[in-house]
């Protein structure tokens, strides 16, 4: 079966940035239509509005200049508008060579924001064709509003439809511009001028206010239009446009007979560089881009994994230059575990692992966060408390710090069969419990060893309120030795940490 090449054109740095508080500057607007051009390798990008600033002229004459000199300029458009040749004049001026002119295309916007009638309104569009045509400018045309068109006022649409027959137009938009449209309509209406108009090209432009802009997209394919126009990050106005990501693996894995010459692996990198200069966050559960879409978080899921790839689909994280993860936390089960050492390289035994298992789940109930680079400060822990026996417990202990005052604490500890209560204060927290410690070996005739160094680890590219590590050097009149202590709270860390050197003493 011979695919239907389609074109697909990016409007992220038009449409896109009338996301709510988005702005790019000159050289970010120049950075992304390298990128959807030449890594995405997406047909055409809508990169401006016409006389909508001094700071929007340069980028367009940045882009329009790398464009010229990459032979890309056909490739470059910019909305302009029926303002008697001012458009046109200010793309000149640029060197833009391709107008998407902005048009009415419901009978209510015509008859109620420009006061015409559609024999003036056709009057208008083809006097700025001509204008257009003069300065060697391809025309394309939006109907706005079309979506609304089509449901109450059907035969304006055919009527100007049937005037841009006779006009010089390489291609007709058709946005749903209120994002008002269901997949049904879309499929009926597209289909109808389809038929009607079979040697016209037509574009459909999908918003995306009930969650329905894929959908319609892709409705809009089976109806037979010749191309899209999406957003990176389904960025846009209200609820955004359809996302380029999503549309592009729906096409990819669900319509056989369609084809795009967009390159699937490059998306997540474009999508972050964008989703980094806009500011505009990617929801963590956004398809194809989102953070957590490739990370399986059930332990049953993982084991499935591992015994014949049992929770993947055609989705696969690599098509999109990412990877599979395995969420480590309160529901993670061996095989997460499991799946984690093997990309960290590591291998424990069966009871090792249990016990990393447990300590990670018990982080979890706390509503920590815990990553894969965690996990070698977990195992560390779990492993390191495997070299001594409890013989000294700190039952309890209370830390107090208030302006004016010196921190203080009061600590309960159990050795062996005894429990020992002080308190005391000190310069910190951590100070003033130690100081209590010290009474309570004193009253058993023992001296603490000196705290010689004392550092505080995060582990590199996990989460501050995940975990931290204490590591604490002690030394004694005969050695120095080290332990440390794994916590969310960076005192509570240390205390661990210190607990372990009691009972290294005690043996």
């Amino acid at each position: 079966m011979s695919k239907r090449t389609i074109e697909i054109m990016d409007t992220t740095l038009r449409d896109g940035e009338q996301t709510s508080g988005i702005s790019f500057s000159a050289s970010e607007k120049l950075t992304i239509a390298r990128l959807l051009i030449e890594e995405l390798e997406v047909d055409r990008i809508e990169v401006a509005s016409a006389r909508v600033s001094e700071g929007e002229f340069e980028a367009v004459k940045n882009i329009i200049n790398w464009a010229k000199e990459n032979e890309y300029l056909n490739r470059v458009e910019i909305l302009t508008f029926v303002d008697a040749g001012k458009s046109i004049q200010w793309m000149k001026d640029t060197g833009a060579k391709v107008q998407n002119l902005l048009t009415k295309g419901s009978l209510n916007h015509l008859k109620y924001q420009l006061k015409k009638t559609p024999e003036q309104h056709f009057n208008d569009v083809k006097e700025t064709f001509a204008l257009a045509q003069k300065e060697g400018i391809i025309n394309n045309i939006y109907l706005e509003d079309w979506s609304n068109g089509m449901r109450n006022s059907p035969e304006y649409v055919y009527q100007f439809l049937d005037f841009l027959c006779t006009q010089p137009v390489k291609r007709v938009l058709l946005p749903d511009t209120l994002g008002v449209l269901i997949p049904s309509e879309t499929y009926t209406y597209l289909a109808q001028l389809r038929s009607k108009y079979p040697n016209l090209h037509f574009d459909f432009h999908a918003h995306n206010d009930y969650d329905l802009g894929v959908a319609n997209a892709i409705e809009g394919l089976k109806a037979g239009v010749n191309g899209l126009h999406l957003t990176m990050n389904g960025m846009g106005e209200r609820a955004g446009n359809a996302p380029l990501a999503s549309v592009i693996a729906v096409i990819n894995d669900h319509l056989p007979d369609v084809t795009t010459r967009v390159k699937e692996v490059a998306l997540y990198k474009v999508s972050k560089l964008v989703e980094t200069f806009s500011g505009f966050k990617i929801p963590a559960n956004k398809p194809i881009v989102g953070d957590n879409v490739f990370t399986q978080t059930a332990g049953i899921h993982a084991d499935g994994d591992n015994k014949h790839n049992l929770y993947f689909n055609d989705l696969m994280p690599e098509r999109f230059g990412r990877k599979r993860k395995y969420a480590l936390g309160k529901t993670s089960g061996k095989a997460n575990i499991e799946k984690n050492l093997q990309e960290l390289g590591l291998k424990l035994s069966p009871e090792d692992i249990k016990k990393v298992t447990q300590k990670i789940i018990k982080l979890g109930d706390k509503k920590e966060v815990v990553t894969q680079d965690d996990l070698p400060y977990i195992i560390s822990d779990v492993l390191d408390s495997k070299l001594y026996t409890n013989k000294v417990k700190i039952k309890s202990y209370v830390l107090n710090h208030a302006k004016g005052l010196s921190p203080s604490a009061t600590v309960a500890i159990k050795i062996e069969d005894e429990v020992i209560e002080e308190h005391a204060q000190g310069d910190g927290q951590y100070d003033a419990f130690i100081n209590a410690l010290g009474k309570v070996y004193k009253q058993k005739n023992k001296v603490l060893p000196k705290l010689i160094d004392y550092a505080v680890r995060i582990p590199p590219g996990s989460n501050s309120d995940a975990l931290c590590e204490t590591v604490i050097t002690w030394k004694t009149e005969v050695k120095e030795f080290v332990t440390r202590g794994l916590d969310s709270d960076q005192t509570v860390s240390a205390i661990k940490a210190t607990e372990k050197m009691l009972n290294i003493i005690e043996q």
